[in-house]
C-alpha cells in the first residue's frame, strides 16, 4: 500500500492518508474485505503520530469505506465497490473551423470589462441579504431596469410585479407549458417551419403540437383560426427560421383571435438587430392580459449568461411563480445584480447598438459570398437578426449537404430539423454572429464545394 505525503503541503497529514486510501479503494487497488496495516503499523511506515492515522482510518469508516472494530483488524468494507476508469471528461458539442451556428452572438466581442465592472459593482454594493434566499420571481432591482428597458426598447407594457426572471428561453416556455397543461389546454399552435425547440419542449409537457403554416407574412393567422388550439408561440419579430416579420392585418387578427380567452406566446429572440428600420415594437404592448413575452440575454449579450425575462398576464403571475419556486427557488442573484447595473449605465445600450453594425456588416458578407460560391441559393426575410435561411434547389440532397459541409470543417443547420413537411424544399440556416467576414468567406466557399457533391441528379 503506496501513501505519498507531502508534509509541506497545506493539506493536514491525516486528509492526505484519507484521500490516498479513498482513491486506492476507489480504484480497485485496494478491493473489498482487503485487509490494512494497523493504526500502529501505518503510522510507524510512514513516519506519523498513530493519532494521524486512527483520525484518517475513522473518517473513512463513517463514509463506509473501511470497517473497524475492538480486537479486529482493518479491513476495506465488503460493500465497497471499485469504480471503472473514467476516460476525461468529453463535450457534447461538435467542434467546427466555420460554425454558422443560426443562435451565436459574437461572442469575442462580449463586453468583459464592462461585465466586470457590473460583476464587481453587484457585489461590492449589494446588501448582504441579496445572497440569501430572495424574491424566486427576480431581484426587484433588475425586474425595474427590465421593465424601463423593454418598455423603451420593445414597446412592452412591462410591469415589474408581472415580470419572472429565469434561466433562459427555454425554462420560461417549459414552466408556462406546465401551468397551461393544469389549466386545460390540450394543443398548443406552433410555427412551421418553426425552432425545433419550441415542439420538444410542448410536448416534453404533455401536450400535442399544432403546426401552422408560416409564408412571407408570418405565421398565417387564417390557419390558426381554423384549429382546436387553445394557445400559440410564435416568432413575431423575426420569424424563425423564415426571418419573415407579421404582417400588420395579422397582428390585429391574431389579437383578435385571442380575446376568446385564447393566449398568444411571444419569443422576442432577437428583435434588436432590425439593420433596415427600428425594429416593429413587441405584440405585448398590445394586449399584455392575453399575451406572455418571454425574452432572454442569450442574443444581445451571450448564451452561457442563462438570463431571461417573463412579461405575464396578471392571471398567470403567482402561478409561474409558484412553479418557479419549486423548480430552483429563483434564479442566480449575482448576475441579476450585474445585469441590472449594466442595464443602468447604459451598457446594453451601448453593446447593441456597436453589434448591430457588426453584424449588418457580417449578413452583407455572407450574401455576397453566398453569390460568388452558391449563385443557385435563394435568401429570403427581413434584413435583420443573426442568421439567414438559404433556400437551395429542390435536386439538392439536405442531410449529404450537411455531411460533406461537416467534413470540410464546416457546420451548420438544415431547414428540415425546424420543420414538420419530411418532403420540404432543401435549405440552410446560416448564422453570421460569431464569424469574421473573411471566415464567413471560407465557409461559404467550403459550401460550395460540398454543394456540388450534395446535388442528386
Amino acid at each position: 500500500m503506496l501513501v505519498e505525503l507531502d508534509r509541506d503541503g497545506e493539506l493536514p497529514l491525516h486528509e492526505q492518508i484519507e484521500r490516498a486510501l479513498r482513491d486506492q479503494i476507489r480504484s480497485g487497488v485496494l478491493p473489498a474485505e482487503a485487509r490494512l496495516p494497523s493504526t500502529r503499523g501505518l503510522a510507524q511506515e510512514l513516519g506519523v503520530s498513530r493519532g494521524v492515522v486512527t483520525e484518517a482510518y475513522g473518517q473513512l469508516a463513517v463514509e463506509g469505506y473501511l470497517t473497524t472494530s475492538q480486537g479486529a483488524p482493518v479491513r476495506v468494507a465488503k460493500a465497497v465497490r471499485a469504480s471503472s476508469q473514467r476516460p476525461p471528461a468529453r463535450s457534447l458539442l461538435q467542434s467546427y473551423s466555420y460554425n454558422f451556428h443560426p443562435g451565436l452572438p459574437d461572442l469575442l466581442d462580449f463586453p468583459r470589462e464592462a461585465w466586470l465592472r457590473s460583476l464587481r459593482s453587484a457585489l461590492r454594493d449589494s446588501p448582504l441579504d441579496s445572497l440569501g434566499y430572495g424574491d424566486p420571481r427576480g431581484v426587484p432591482a433588475l425586474r425595474e431596469a427590465l421593465a424601463g428597458y423593454l418598455g423603451r426598447v420593445r414597446g412592452a407594457d412591462a410591469d415589474p410585479e408581472h415580470m419572472l426572471v429565469c434561466t433562459g428561453f427555454m425554462q420560461g416556455l417549459s414552466l408556462l407549458c406546465r401551468a397551461l397543461r393544469g389549466h386545460g389546454v390540450e394543443q398548443v399552435a406552433l410555427e412551421d417551419p418553426g425552432w425545433h425547440l419550441h415542439r420538444l419542449i410542448v410536448e416534453q409537457a404533455g401536450l400535442e403540437v399544432v403546426p401552422i403554416p408560416v409564408d412571407e407574412g408570418g405565421l398565417r393567422v387564417d390557419a390558426l383560426a381554423a384549429t382546436e388550439a387553445s394557445a400559440v408561440l410564435l416568432t413575431p419579430a423575426h420569424q424563425f427560421p423564415t426571418g419573415a416579420v407579421l404582417a400588420p392585418e395579422r397582428r390585429a387578427a391574431l389579437i383578435e383571435w385571442a380575446e376568446d380567452e385564447r393566449l398568444i406566446v411571444e419569443d422576442d429572440y432577437d428583435s434588436e438587430f432590425r439593420y433596415d428600420r427600428v425594429a416593429v415594437g413587441a405584440l405585448q404592448g398590445l394586449a399584455p392580459e392575453q399575451i406572455v413575452y418571454i425574452g432572454s440575454a442569450s442574443k444581445r449579450l451571450a448564451p452561457a449568461m442563462r438570463l431571461g425575462w417573463m412579461l405575464l398576464p396578471s392571471w398567470l403571475t403567482w402561478e409561474l411563480t409558484a412553479a418557479k419556486t419549486i423548480e430552483d427557488c429563483g434564479s442566480e442573484v449575482v448576475g441579476q445584480l450585474a445585469l441590472r447595473d449594466f442595464i443602468a449605465r447604459g451598457e446594453l445600450d451601448r453593446h447593441v447598438r456597436r453589434m448591430r453594425l457588426r453584424y449588418q456588416r457580417r449578413r452583407e458578407a455572407l450574401l455576397q459570398a453566398l453569390e460568388r460560391w452558391l449563385p443557385d441559393a435563394r435568401v429570403s426575410g427581413a434584413d435583420a437578426g443573426l442568421f439567414e435561411l438559404v433556400m437551395l434547389p429542390e435536386q439538392v440532397d439536405e442531410s449529404l449537404l450537411l455531411r460533406a459541409a461537416g467534413k470540410r470543417g464546416v457546420g451548420a443547420e438544415g431547414l428540415a430539423l425546424h420543420s414538420y413537411t419530411a418532403e420540404g424544399a432543401p435549405g440552410l440556416l446560416l448564422g453570421y454572429g460569431n464569424l469574421s467576414e473573411p471566415a464567413i468567406e471560407q465557409g461559404v466557399r467550403l459550401l460550395g464545394e460540398a454543394y456540388a457533391q450534395a446535388q442528386v441528379l
